[in-house]
């Protein structure tokens, strides 16, 4: 399993939220370009950036975050407010390794389809795109985790799979932001159901314990944010552990 580091943008600033809460967010005394630059001093091939001012529609941040993304070597998964193909299409073609989609693909039912019928005449969709699925008490959030949807979390699952989609980033939003731990019964019951699914885990993780367990139920990676910030887990131990990882991205 391979450790992503994770940079989440809120007004230009690097901070983490507490479920999700634009109210509970807390800011860290860095700079994108810093943070990018430490990663990657410190042997990251692969970092996760969050624009929460994309998830609500706003788009400011793009321009200093696309010449920042631009300039690293590293692959870069990236999320926030995407929802059309043509931002899809765009974002890969700047050079972003992976592109997040979430509310447009729960929302709309025919988004998926028509993504990998598009994006497929030009890249490899199934690798090149991840399904966000963000859950609380096993209930889909979209919208920036303010709307339910009425989908079974199973079905959902299912429908994205049998359109060749199989990489999902699954945050537990109880989870998410207060250092306690990950979403482990979530992610057996999801491998349980889908043993094949590239699954990608977010929300809790707090130590290099938790990082361990996870890689018991053979998660492809997993994203840590707020516990690299509050020194719970040092840059040099994701270094280590991921130079021995043996499961591929």
């Amino acid at each position: 399993m391979y450790i992503i580091p994770a940079i989440d943008i809120l007004d230009g600033k690097v901070v983490r939220l507490r479920e999700g809460d634009y109210n509970q967010k807390t800011v860290y005394d860095v700079s994108i370009a810093e943070m990018i630059e430490t990663y990657k001093s410190n042997g990251t091939e692969f970092i996760h950036i969050i624009d929460l001012n994309g998830a609500k529609g706003d788009f400011s941040n793009q321009i200093e975050l696309f010449d920042i993304i631009k300039k690293t070597e590293m692959r870069v998964q990236y999320g926030g407010g995407i929802r059309t193909i043509e931002q899809v299409t765009n974002l890969l073609d700047a050079g972003i390794h992976r592109v997040i989609v979430g509310t447009q693909a729960i929302t709309n039912p025919d988004f998926l389809a028509d993504l990998s019928k598009e994006v497929g005449k030009k890249y490899d969709y199934a690798n090149r795109i991840v399904i966000a699925i963000d859950v609380l008490d096993e209930v889909i959030k979209y919208s920036g985790w303010m709307e339910s949807s009425p989908i079974k979390l199973m079905d959902y699952v299912d429908k994205c799979l049998q359109l060749g989609f199989f990489r999902f980033l699954c945050t537990d939003i109880n989870k998410d932001g207060k250092l306690g731990g990950a979403a482990v019964d979530l992610y057996k019951k999801l491998l349980e159901h889908s043993p094949f699914i590239k699954l990608i885990a977010s929300g809790g993780i707090s130590s290099m314990e938790d990082i361990e367990e996870l890689a018991k139920l053979e998660i492809r990676s997993c994203v840590v944010g707020k516990a690299i910030y509050e020194n719970r887990i040092s840059i040099e131990e994701i270094k280590e552990w991921n130079l021995k990882a043996l499961t591929s991205l």
